[in-house]
């Protein structure tokens, strides 16, 4: 059985870190460009914008988001939409920050986090409407009990949405799970991360009782947010290098390893699954 540490070291880095290369809000995801012209900050509203649709936010609803990062997706589903939602991450030093978002926004009502494990927290049976994990699933070692978990949440008719990289198919992975840089990226960088097709996050869902409604494919967003984000590295390099030396190259590297993947032996999906028949 794997065992994955407490928190992740990635994520446990100075928040300033990422402040210098992610959006204003900190969206540590794929965005979604709905044109040329769009900057990195207006493709990632628009991602946000894209999971309340294909969950069918209304307004008002509790939303759970698992591996909830810097918080963007819930301060803007309750800044946005009034939903009443619960974060839930490892890292400790993410939760005093959307604290803070929280408050500043005027949403600390709507908004709480929890520190910890989604497969070990005790939560409501059947006490969301929807449940959220974008890029999250790749750092957690049983999808079967990650499925199983969110169907258990999810009231009746609730919807999951997943967002993944994911191998292009098995071969694929059996061919380049073993590699130097997807090594670099999951001990270097992670500390776990557990690439897997498509097929079998499915799978997972399909087998936890989840209805498949809808899969879209996000590759190319996934590559130009990352080139964005090398961008941004690239020109606070100097005050990444300040919390350690060669820190901005390794992320750049990092990031260099993600983006060249993408389309031959990697891809990105949006997988919504619905709590029903």
């Amino acid at each position: 059985m794997t065992v994955v540490a407490d928190t992740n070291q990635h994520y446990d880095l100075d928040p300033d870190i990422f402040g210098q290369f992610l959006d204003p809000l900190r969206k540590y995801s794929s965005a979604l460009y709905a044109s040329d012209s769009d900057t990195l900050e207006l493709a990632q509203r628009n991602k946000l914008r894209f999971v309340a649709e294909r969950l069918g936010l209304r307004g008002g609803e509790q939303l759970l988001d698992v591996g909830c990062g810097w918080g963007s997706l819930i301060l803007y589903m309750a800044s946005e939409l009034g939903c009443r939602t619960l974060g839930i991450s490892p890292a400790p030093r993410q939760h005093d920050y959307i604290a803070e978002q929280a408050a500043a926004r005027g949403v600390a009502d709507l908004v709480s986090t929890r520190v910890g494990h989604f497969e070990q927290l005790d939560l409501p049976a059947r006490g969301f409407d929807a449940v959220t994990l974008l890029g999250s699933i790749v750092h957690m070692p049983d999808p079967d009990e990650v499925f199983r978990r969110a169907r258990g949440v999810l009231r009746r008719g609730g919807t999951l949405y997943v967002s993944e990289s994911c191998f292009r198919n098995v071969a694929t992975r059996s061919a380049f799970d073993d590699r130097d840089g997807t090594g670099f990226v999951r001990e270097d960088i992670f500390g776990f991360g557990e690439l897997r097709p498509l097929s079998e996050l499915i799978a997972a869902a399909e087998n936890a009782g989840f209805s498949v409604i809808s899969v879209d494919d996000l590759t190319d967003h996934y590559r130009r947010t990352i080139e964005d984000w090398i961008g941004n590295v690239d020109a606070a390099a100097e005050r990444i290098d300040a919390h350690g030396p060669g820190l901005a190259a390794k992320l750049r590297h990092y990031l260099e390893i993600a983006n060249a993947g993408w389309g031959y032996t990697t891809k990105h999906y949006a997988l919504v699954c619905r709590n029903a028949r």
